[in-house]
């Protein structure tokens, strides 16, 4: 063999082997954008669930829309840092302004963010876009703008998932109400 043979065996060989590095670097790639989603939606479903976020929550979807009947609150709404009582509302707007950045920048998974949580991300756009519009005489169009864009994805996954996402070819399993027959002579229950 030729010293040229041997160069060009020599030079494909260590192509080969660059090339299987590479290949190899963009599995660890994935497999640490993989952890890095985990990460954040581990965390992501540990705020929902904590007693802060939830009690925040509560007030924005049960006593907010009264608040906003004071011109008291909504002068309030436009002075930075919100006042005590209000905090519930930036709590729960900038929770889901980060949500709607990690799903903007795809660390997590936008279908994965939809099919968990995008219920409750329609539900607090609902009950907070009113004090929003507030806030945004001052703040202008760019305050949440992250939380709007996740509850926009949101309002398009419900819509288009109406009867949720269960498998169509996979049997339901047989729920049964036991309690909707006393419940509804009570009057704490109307069937749909």
């Amino acid at each position: 063999m030729t010293l040229e043979v041997l160069n060009t065996i020599a030079s494909i060989g260590t192509l080969l082997v660059i090339a299987a590095t590479a290949i190899a670097a963009l599995g660890q790639l994935r497999h640490m954008r993989g952890n890095n989603q985990i990460v954040a939606l581990t965390e992501c479903r540990e705020v929902l669930e904590s007693e802060g976020f939830m009690r925040a929550l509560r007030f924005v979807v049960r006593e907010l829309h009264e608040h906003l009947k004071d011109p008291k609150t909504r002068a309030a709404l436009m002075q930075a840092p919100l006042e005590e009582e209000l905090r519930a509302v930036n709590v729960v707007g900038n929770f889901f302004e980060s949500m709607g950045s990690f799903v903007k920048h795809d660390i997590i998974d936008e279908a994965i963010a939809m099919d968990l949580w995008s219920g409750i991300v329609v539900q607090a756009w609902e009950h907070l876009v009113p004090a929003l519009g507030v806030m945004r005489r001052i703040a202008g169009v760019g305050l949440w703008e992250n939380f709007e864009y996740l509850a926009a994805i949101a309002e398009a996954y419900t819509a288009s998932h109406p009867s949720g996402t269960y498998p169509a070819d996979k049997p339901r399993l047989k729920v049964e109400d036991t309690w909707a027959t006393e419940d509804k002579a009570l009057g704490i229950y109307t069937p749909r």
